[in-house]
C-alpha cells in the first residue's frame, strides 16, 4: 500500500471534481483509491428527507448505516487528516478536492485566467487552451500540467504526492 496524497483546488467551476473524477477512474483500476471533499458552505444533502437515516443523523449522533454493499458515515463533527485517513485506512492514493488548510501538495485548477494568489499554497497547474500562461510569471518550482491530459497529471501525482 502506497498510503499518498494530493490535494486539488481552484475557484469555482474550474474543474476540480471533473478532474478527480477522470484520475479516479484511472487509479481505481490498480490502486485503492480513497476521495475527501470539502462542503465549505455546508450545503451538500446525503439522504432523503424522513428516511430512517435522514433522522438518525439529524439527532447529532455519529450515524452508521450498514448495507450489503456499503457503509455511509455521517459525522456531527469536523475531523483532521490524520483522523480521516484513521477512518479511511486502505487507499494506494488520497485525492482530497479543497481543505486548503491540509499540508498537502495541491494541484490548482485554472481556466481562463490564473490567480496568482495561489502560488504560496501549490506545487501544481493544471490549465487547459484557454489560458495564456505568457500572460503570467509562473514561479519555476510549480509544474505546468494540461488539464485535459490525465495520465500527464497521475505521472506528476505518483511523483509528488505526499506519504500519509
Amino acid at each position: 500500500m502506497k498510503r499518498a496524497a494530493v490535494a486539488f483546488t481552484g475557484p469555482s467551476n474550474s474543474g476540480k471534481t471533473t478532474l478527480i473524477e477522470k484520475i479516479a477512474k484511472k487509479l481505481i483500476q490498480t490502486n485503492q483509491v480513497a476521495i475527501i471533499k470539502n462542503d465549505p458552505k455546508d450545503k451538500a444533502i446525503f439522504d432523503i428527507e424522513g428516511k430512517d437515516s435522514y433522522k438518525f443523523s439529524k439527532t447529532g449522533a455519529e450515524t452508521v448505516v450498514v448495507s450489503p454493499t456499503r457503509t455511509t458515515y455521517f459525522s456531527q463533527k469536523s475531523k483532521s487528516l490524520e483522523e480521516l485517513i484513521a477512518m479511511i485506512k486502505d487507499f494506494d492514493y488520497l485525492l482530497v478536492e479543497g481543505l486548503k488548510t491540509l499540508p498537502l501538495p495541491r494541484v490548482a485548477i485554472f481556466r481562463q485566467k490564473i490567480e496568482e494568489s495561489y502560488f504560496p499554497y501549490i506545487k501544481a497547474i493544471a490549465i487547459d487552451e484557454s489560458v495564456d500562461t505568457s500572460l503570467y510569471q509562473i514561479p519555476k518550482d510549480i509544474a505546468v500540467l494540461n488539464l485535459n491530459d490525465t495520465d500527464e497529471i497521475i505521472v506528476w501525482i505518483k511523483e509528488n504526492a505526499k506519504k500519509v
